[in-house]
Formats: C-alpha cells, structure tokens, sequence
C-alpha cells in the first residue's frame, strides 16, 4: 500500500529521537488538488479511530481512511534535489504529474 525507503525511514527514525517523538508514529496526509495533482502534510501523531498504520522499514506511518486511495501504491522518499538540499519526495502512481524515476 504505502511503503518508505530506507533513506527516509533513517531519516523519520532521527527526526523523531530528535523532536522527543519516539512513541508517535508518522501522520501521511493526502488531498487532491484542482488540477488534480495531490499535496502532502507530515507530522507526528498518535493513532485515532479509522486510521490504518502501517509498519515500513522501521517507521510506523498513520494514514486516515479518506486518504488510502490517494496514497495506494506510493512510495516516500528522502532525496538530494540539489547539492545540500534533501527534502523528501512522494512517488506516487496517483498523481497525474508523477513521472516514475529512470534508472
């Protein structure tokens, strides 16, 4: 359904040791957009009722269940888009915009 990369689960795993966030998993937020692109939130959060959690290289993520469909099949990334710059990235088969890596 919803996978993470070993690159960002690292990465979620630190940010959570740093923030005091161990105990929490990671909320994936999703909506579409007018053009029908879809944009995403972050953030750490405890379970609530009609979340799935799934278990991904380390990293429990929190999706709602409005959100699932949009989400189906996507993978988080955590990048280098420029010298310096990491940020993370969804590749997500969804989206209209996505265009799948080449190797």
């Amino acid at each position: 359904m919803f996978e993470v990369t070993p690159t960002a689960a690292k990465h979620i795993r630190r940010t959570a040791t740093e923030s005091d966030h161990d105990e929490l998993a990671l909320r994936i937020a999703a909506t579409r957009e007018s053009d029908g692109s879809i944009s995403y939130k972050m953030g750490f959060d405890e379970i609530a009722e009609g979340d799935t959690l799934i278990s991904t290289k380390g990293v429990d993520v929190l999706i709602r269940g409005a959100d699932k469909d949009l989400l189906q099949g996507t993978v988080l990334d955590f990048v280098e888009l420029q010298p310096g710059e990491n940020h993370f990235v969804f590749l997500n088969p969804n989206d209209p915009h996505y265009r799948p890596p080449t190797e």
